[in-house]
């Protein structure tokens, strides 16, 4: 099965996202979409008054700005993106992680920032497998917003790339998965300046080589640290690309058009 996560570089532009949602429901087999949409909540929340208060590139999710990012990750976003892939017949389901209890988490502990109600996935365990088989197995296409919830109640802010890996490593006990992730970038790239210097394949050895020499740095250490972590988990294989790329994971004989992370 595949899982694909994508976030704004696709959401914010109508014509891309069509494109990707075309190319998204001509994939064979049982398939999960998971999608951010942080600058149209940001957007949003300042037509209604509510700014954007960051740290490190994270949200800090006060009681306001959860209900902000609840209504436009799991319904503007959300139903948008399933509108358009029943449109061309791909029978989606959008879902939180409230939805069937699919995704159980944790409020985010305050420790040197306070995030508010951002939520963490404690691992496998929080991840409802026997609703998800279920659901793929009826021919359903679930489609995830970044949006989890406590078991009491609350809806919890949960990073989408989070959400995509804890999804990937949970149902790789019953399927053999493949993880992309949708990049605004061809791949990992060993020049920052050079869209085209794409680095085909990254296995652990590689990788400690690119770091050492600082050719990953900054952003794209914690991406690859959470594929190489799925990756242990029992994930097949991780996927670096921009959405242009995703058909050519099916291609017989053509290798995957962006960089392919795995163990070997």
């Amino acid at each position: 099965m595949i899982i694909v996560k994508i976030g704004g570089n696709i959401l914010d532009n109508p014509s891309r996202l069509r494109d990707f949602l075309v190319d998204f429901s001509k994939l064979q087999g049982p398939k999960v979409l998971v999608h951010g949409g942080g600058k149209i909540a940001s957007a949003f929340g300042q037509r209604l008054g509510i700014e954007p208060v960051m740290v490190e590139g994270r949200r800090i999710t006060d009681a306001e700005t959860l209900e902000l990012v609840t209504m436009v990750y799991g319904g503007l976003v959300n139903k948008q993106v399933v509108a358009q892939l029943q449109a061309l017949e791909c029978n989606a389901i959008g879902m939180t992680g409230a939805d069937a209890n699919a995704i159980l988490a944790t409020i985010r502990p305050v420790r040197e920032v306070d995030y508010g109600f951002a939520g963490d996935v404690a691992g496998n365990e929080s991840i409802n497998v026997a609703v998800l088989d279920a659901i793929l197995q009826a021919g359903l296409t679930p489609v995830f917003a970044p949006l989890t919830h406590d078991g009491k109640g609350s809806m919890l802010n949960t990073n989408a790339d989070t959400i995509a890996s804890v999804l990937a490593t949970a149902l790789a006990k019953k399927y053999k998965v493949t993880l992309m992730y949708c990049f605004e970038k061809k791949g990992v790239l060993a020049d920052a300046d050079d869209d085209e210097s794409v680095i085909p394949h990254i296995n652990p050895i590689k990788y400690k080589d690119l770091k050492e020499a600082g050719v990953v740095s900054a952003g794209m250490v914690p991406k690859l640290d959470n594929a190489f972590a799925a990756l242990n988990q029992g994930v097949n294989q991780v996927l670096i690309g921009e959405a242009e790329a995703l058909l050519s994971i099916e291609e017989t004989g053509k290798a995957f058009a962006g960089t392919t992370i795995s163990l070997d």
